[in-house]
Order: structure tokens, then C-alpha cells, then sequence
């Protein structure tokens, strides 16, 4: 009977741990305002945990340190999202141009139901 390690049976796999988990307290956090942490603990709501902290893991690489900058460059997108403002919607009215198309429209499909109507007295 021969015994092997278990990096043997697993063929070399997994040996090197070259994973990176990028951690920031976005509650405590000085440098962003309080409108941009709100904007970013939305974005990134499945990420971050019950005590404000975003953890963002890479481990696309087989290097660590090619982990590390993929991590930073999404953290840097994820800030960069969250400092765009959202677009104030303004409510606006439809013209009485639109008013009166919807109304031509919805005219022109009762008329052709009505058409399609069945009257026995027509038939007969």
C-alpha cells in the first residue's frame, strides 16, 4: 500500500493561495460623502457586510499580484459609479398632439372590433 500526500492525489493544484480580498469601511470612511456612501453601499449591497465593510475578492489571476490590481481597478469603478449624481427626472405632460394620436389610435382599433363583431340579425 503506497501513500501520497494531497497535493500528490490533486496533482499540484491549489498549492499557492494567490486570492485577494480588498476590504473597505464605507460607514467610517472620511474621504466620501454621505450622498456618495449611500449610492455605493446601493451598488454594491451583496458585497458589503451587516457592519458597512465592502469586500471585494479576486482570484480571476493566477498571480497575486495581478489579483490585487484586478481588485483595486473594480473597487476604482465601483467609486466611480457611485460619485455620479442620478439624473433628476423632470414629470412632464404629453402635448395635445400625442393626446389626440393615442386617442385617433384607440378609435381605429374599436372600429375594427367593432367590425369583427358577430350579430346574428346581420346573418340571418
Amino acid at each position: 500500500m503506497e501513500l501520497r500526500s494531497a497535493s500528490a492525489v490533486l496533482q499540484g493544484m491549489n498549492k499557492v493561495a494567490t486570492a485577494v480580498q480588498l476590504r473597505f469601511a464605507i460607514r467610517s470612511s472620511l474621504s466620501l460623502d454621505a450622498d456618495v456612501k449611500e449610492r455605493l453601499l446601493r451598488l454594491a449591497s451583496s458585497r458589503v457586510t451587516e457592519d458597512g465593510i465592502l469586500i471585494i475578492e479576486a482570484k480571476r489571476y493566477r498571480t497575486q499580484e495581478q489579483n490585487r490590481f484586478d481588485a483595486t481597478q473594480r473597487f476604482i469603478t465601483l467609486i466611480k459609479k457611485a460619485l455620479e449624481a442620478p439624473k433628476v427626472r423632470r414629470a412632464t405632460r404629453p402635448s395635445v398632439t400625442s393626446k389626440a394620436a393615442r386617442m385617433g389610435a384607440k378609435k381605429k382599433h374599436g372600429e375594427i372590433k367593432r367590425i369583427r363583431r358577430y350579430i346574428p340579425e346581420d346573418w340571418e
